[in-house]
């Protein structure tokens, strides 16, 4: 699924109005309808909804499903600017509707913060949409500030008011903190980064017939990863093959005192299917990896930590799991990438010695992927003031060392050489502890040795990890799942897959 900017948004709006052909009006009467139909499946007719109406089309919105949701029963108050009501022509035409109907009470937003609010009320933001280019101040700004302190909960039409759709507000803005966010036909940047996406609770993202033609037609560089795009790159299995059809795959990790990252990168590249799986692992974790991982192979890498890097003939790497920095490791890394030319995985405690010497990022091959959490990407590439520019930063290197860019986060976003970047919307917050990128790597691993391109392995890595991550959570709970628990619902997602 594309991602579009503010500008993108309003153009096809614009499209799809002129080429459908449909009536500015009727195409505000779909936002409405598609937004009244997510209500009823929710609420139940004992609710009270306070809906907050500015005087663009986004208002616009607010009024017509002010309307919709008072005759399918619904008790309605509508509050609105009324010391400067000028509203668009459609806001305008929907407002007029709103004022025809006896039983829909309608405020100034003053009255708001001495209003008595029935205690089963749902708050409506309808103020400000994507079209937003400005700070809010004045009473915009303190009719918010009056809002979220309220104990109800509150639901955003098409983004939070004062957010932008591609891009961080000032430091001290005022901005609606909703409890869901309705968006029509796609996600926003800023739905994404954890600065922003903050404000917005949960995401839906509601289909009002927006262009298909344009939406095919307009390029982007930035996407969602969703359920469409992730059967077009998913292989099934031919019944006429073997072991060999589906590559072997050799994980560097483990030392002293955590072989544990080393079983769970094996354990997952199991899962996730390679033909053959080997661990160049220190003597300390023999027994644990051959107890835990009877199906993979292991091969000695040193006693107490890995000193010498082995790896399997046509086999993909990765490394990084539990590897620790000593000095030993260190050289062993060095010399290894020194002398390997083939695209592999870097993760972990690759990552932080690579990050000693800016030097060292050179050493890495074309077409790799790695995998920094935001203290690793740090360490390797500096300081970022947000996550926006973080962003930009591993645009720019990916480019330039021509490497895939798996930059962790709450919405994981995939950077590719060319630039594009694909954020994931599966996984949960469970799935924040300590082996959860050790579980990452040996799926992405995997997949790379089943043939899959870095692009492909790297977006059905990332998705299947947190696909399996949201099966464990719904079934253990977030606190209480474990990176195992994770693990044993790889084979779920690969049967839904089918």
């Amino acid at each position: 699924m594309k991602i579009f900017n503010a500008e993108q948004i309003r153009n096809c709006d614009k499209f799809t109005i002129e080429n459908e052909p449909v009536s500015s009006l009727n195409l505000m009467e779909r936002a409405a309808e598609s937004c009244c139909e997510w209500l009823l499946k929710r609420f139940k007719n004992n609710e009270t909804f306070q809906i907050f109406c500015g005087n663009g089309n986004n208002g616009g919105d607010g009024f017509a499903v002010a309307r919709m949701l008072y005759q399918k029963g619904f008790d309605v108050n509508v509050f609105i600017d009324q010391t400067n009501a000028n509203f668009s022509p459609d806001a305008a035409i929907n407002f007029e509707k709103v004022k025809g109907i006896s039983g829909i009470d309608i405020f100034d937003f003053n009255e708001s913060a001495n209003f008595s609010f029935e205690k089963n009320s749902v708050i409506i933001d309808a103020l400000f949409g994507s079209g937003l280019n400005r700070k809010l101040e004045g009473k915009p700004a303190k009719l918010i500030q009056i809002l979220n302190q309220l104990p109800y909960r509150k639901i955003s039409i098409d983004i939070p008011s004062g957010l932008f759709a591609d891009k961080l507000p000032d430091e001290d803005s005022v901005i609606f903190k909703a409890d869901e966010t309705l968006s029509f036909q796609c996600w926003k940047k800023s739905f994404l980064h954890p600065e922003t996406g903050f404000f917005c609770g949960n995401v839906s993202v509601l289909d009002i017939g927006l262009s298909k033609t344009f939406v095919d037609a307009e390029p982007t560089n930035d996407f969602i990863i969703n359920d469409e795009m992730i059967r077009k790159i998913y292989q099934p299995r031919n019944d006429f093959s073997h072991k060999g059809t589906y590559g072997k795959a050799t994980l560097v990790a483990g030392s002293f005192g955590k072989i544990g990252a080393a079983v769970l990168a094996t354990k997952s590249a199991l899962r996730t299917g390679s033909g053959l799986t080997f661990v160049c692992a220190p003597n300390c974790g023999y027994e644990i990896l051959q107890s835990t991982c009877p199906e993979a192979m292991f091969i000695s890498g040193g006693e107490k930590i890995i000193s010498n890097i082995e790896t399997e003939k046509d086999s993909v790497v990765a490394i990084g799991p539990g590897l620790g920095t000593e000095d030993g490791t260190v050289a062993a890394l060095l010399q290894f990438l020194k002398n390997y030319d083939e695209p592999l995985v870097l993760d972990a405690d690759a990552l932080n010695i690579i990050s000693k010497a800016p030097e060292n990022l050179k050493m890495i091959p074309k077409n790799s992927v790695i995998t920094p959490h935001p203290k690793e990407f740090e360490r390797l590439f500096g300081v970022s003031e947000n996550s926006f520019e973080r962003l930009e930063t591993a645009k720019k290197n990916a480019r330039e060392l021509g490497i895939y860019i798996v930059l962790k986060d709450h919405h994981t976003q995939i950077i590719t050489p060319e630039n594009k970047v694909f954020y994931n919307i599966t996984g949960n917050s469970g799935m924040a502890k300590g082996g959860s990128g050790d579980v990452l790597t040996g799926i992405l691993v995997s997949l790379l040795a089943q043939n899959y391109a870095p692009k492909k392995a790297a977006i059905l890595a990332v998705w299947l990890h947190g696909k399996a991550g949201d099966l464990a959570a719904k079934k253990y709970s977030k606190e209480s799942m474990l990176l195992s628990d994770l693990i044993a619902e790889i084979g779920t997602v690969f049967k839904q897959l089918k």
